[in-house]
This record gives C-alpha cells, structure tokens and sequence, in this order.
C-alpha cells in the first residue's frame, strides 16, 4: 500500500521533453523572414507596374494606397502561415502531454516563430524593405523626380523665387534659396504655420528677387505655403494609414501563424481532424 501512495499516476508524470523546440520555432522564423522579403520585393515590382509618369494612366493614387495595404495582409498571411506551420510540424513530439496542452503549445510555437520572425525582420530586413518600398511609393508619387532637390522644401522655395519675367532676372546677387528653405523648414518643425516675421521677410525676398509688387509677393507666399500645408497633411495621412495597415497585417499574422501551427503539429502527430471526425460519428452511432 505504501508502495501505491508513493507511486504517482501516469498522467501526472511530468513530461522531460521540453515544452519549446526553438530550432523549430527559428526554422519557422527564418522561413517566414526569407519568404516576406520574397513578396515584398515581388510587390515592389507589382507597384512599378501599375504606376505611370503619364497623365490618366495607372491607377490613382488612392488605389494604390489600398493595394499595398491589402497586400501587406495577403504578405503577411502566407509568410507567418508557412513560417507557423513549419514550427508545428518540426517541434519536438511530446508523449504524455493532455491533446489540449498540446494544441496550446502547438499555438505558442506559432506566435514565437511570428514574434523571432517580426523582431529579427525588422532588424535585418529593415535596410532593403525601406528602399524597396521608397523606390515603390516614390515611383506612385513622385515619378521622376529630379535627384537634385536638396530637400522638401527645395521645390516650394523654386516656386517663390520663379522670377515674373525671366528675361529680368536680377544677376550677381546672392541665392537666397539656402535661408528661405532653412527658414520654412523650421518653422514648420516648430509649428503648424510659419512664422508672421519670417513670412513678411520672405514676401520681401520674392518681391525683391521676383519684380512681383508686394502684395502680388505676399499672395504668392500665401498660395505657397497653404500648398505646403496641404502636402504635409497628406504625406501625414498617408503614413497613417500605412501604419494602421502595418499594424492590421501584423495581426492577421499572428493569427493565421497560431493557426498554422496547431494544423502542423496535428498533422505531425497524425491527429488533424480526427477529433472531430471521431465526434460525428459517434453521433452516428448514437442515433
């Protein structure tokens, strides 16, 4: 009897197989990080080819804004699918483990394999996916821009001093270009609008540099900068909603690499879909 008290009962014995197999679980990683880089370079291609320098060719910017979005989902699911799936099926089979503790590690090797592949991802493939996708969204928005631009600013300062008469044009004195894109760059750092001083300067600038009078000068600073306005919030809009895109595909990720996983080590360990099979039929057989 005494012999019986001291023996535990078998499920009660602790398995000595780890609960985590991290070569399983970075082999996923590894997978889901190579074929990520695979799509997105294969949807920076797609990009280039349904956008066009062209008047009324290519899609609008707007399609496009949704078509990376919805790819980004599309990208994320196959990567984080194969690389959870991969995790399940390569683990470590564990013997005299409960089915639902199974299915609960199975569903943790598909969300570690999704959290090495997202950390690892962002810092290795952060280089090239941040060119691959400038060169795809600069290609939508900017076509062929010209690559002597000294900066944001560049093209808003060249429309102020874009002389009234070019045949006029004052020689000798100093480009004032420098100052003025220095100027507007910092006060729209600091605010939302520029400075009262700073714009009157620049209207005497343009007036100066121009020939325009100064209220014509002023009107035309004006125009510029509710321009410049306009682009910020759209360039601010756009890199919302590319965040909010980011953060929805990151979780369809981890859900579809969850999944993923729990369909691998079921179907490593021969029971995927013969728990509900066994159910429907012995329904059958009760009826």
């Amino acid at each position: 009897m005494a012999e019986g008290l001291e023996r535990a009962p078998a499920e009660d014995v602790e398995p000595t197989v780890a609960g985590v197999s991290w070569a399983a679980v970075l082999a996923g990683a590894a997978a889901s990080m190579a074929l990520t880089l695979v799509l997105l370079s294969f949807g920076a291609g797609m990009g280039f080819t349904v956008v066009s320098p062209w008047g009324n060719s290519g899609v609008s910017a707007t399609t496009f804004k949704i078509g990376t979005g919805l790819y980004f989902i599309v990208m994320a699911m196959l990567s984080s699918s194969i690389g959870g799936h991969l995790a399940g099926r390569l683990r470590t089979k564990w013997v005299g483990v409960h089915t639902t503790e199974v299915q609960f590690r199975d569903t943790a090797h598909g969300f570690l394999a999704w959290a090495v592949a997202s950390v690892l991802g962002a810092v290795l493939l952060a280089s090239p996916a941040s060119t691959l996708l400038g060169h795809a969204l600069g290609g939508a928005t900017q076509g062929a821009a010209s690559a002597a631009n000294s900066g944001p600013m560049a093209g808003y300062v060249a429309t102020l001093l874009r002389p009234n008469d070019p045949s006029a044009q004052a020689q000798g004195q100093s480009d004032p270009r420098p100052e003025m894109v220095r100027l507007l760059t910092t006060d729209f750092r600091a605010g939302s609008d520029v400075n009262a001083n700073d714009k009157a300067y620049i209207a005497k600038v343009v007036a100066a540099r121009t020939g325009l009078s100064q209220a014509d000068a002023e009107k035309r600073v004006n125009d510029v900068v509710t321009q410049a306005k306009s682009d910020l919030d759209a360039a601010r809009k756009a890199a919302m909603q590319l965040a909010i895109w980011l953060a929805l595909s990151l979780f369809i990720g981890t859900f579809s690499g969850t999944l993923a996983a729990m369909e691998g080590g079921g179907v490593r360990d021969g029971t995927w879909g013969k728990k509900r099979y066994a159910t429907v039929q012995s329904s059958l057989a009760r009826n």
